[in-house]
């Protein structure tokens, strides 16, 4: 019987416990945080500008397509934001990457994009925040543009 017991509890408490794994904060957070840290400065060499929704670039622009960027990185031991930051860099980086393949200077139009739902925002970007992962999902047009 002791046993049975132990057991329920320990069940219950699994079951409880799921309910804080599942969450999914959303925040909106400054896109410039994430061009301001050090990673950013390191890894995104300026080869390939960004824009977001709203900001319209330096000169006329030629489309070479949209993309999607979804990447997420583990919670344990981050805070929300900085999650939220490093996630946005490793979709920035994405970007990067198939904006050179593609002949593109910039990643134009660009708006958050979690579970194809967009959030529009001239300076700000959205990500989700659960228990043990943290996500950002932008979408933007690859462009050349004038310097």
């Amino acid at each position: 019987m002791k046993r049975v017991s132990t057991q329920m509890v320990a069940g219950v408490l699994l079951f409880a416990s799921g309910g804080a794994i599942a969450r999914d904060t959303v925040l909106h957070l400054p896109f410039s945080q994430v061009l301001e840290i050090a990673e950013a400065q390191s890894k995104l060499d300026g080869t390939v500008k960004f824009y977001l929704d709203g900001v319209s670039p330096p000169s006329a622009t030629k489309s070479l397509g949209t993309g999607v960027s979804n990447r997420k990185t583990n919670g344990a031991g981050k805070s929300d934001e900085y999650g939220c930051r490093w996630a946005a860099l490793s979709a920035l980086l994405a970007f990067q990457e198939s904006a050179r393949r593609r002949g593109a200077n910039a990643v134009i139009n660009i708006v958050s994009y979690y579970k194809k739902r967009e959030f529009k925002s001239s300076t700000e970007y959205e990500c989700h925040a659960g228990g043990l992962i943290i996500g950002v999902a932008l979408k933007g047009e690859y462009a050349v543009v004038g310097q």
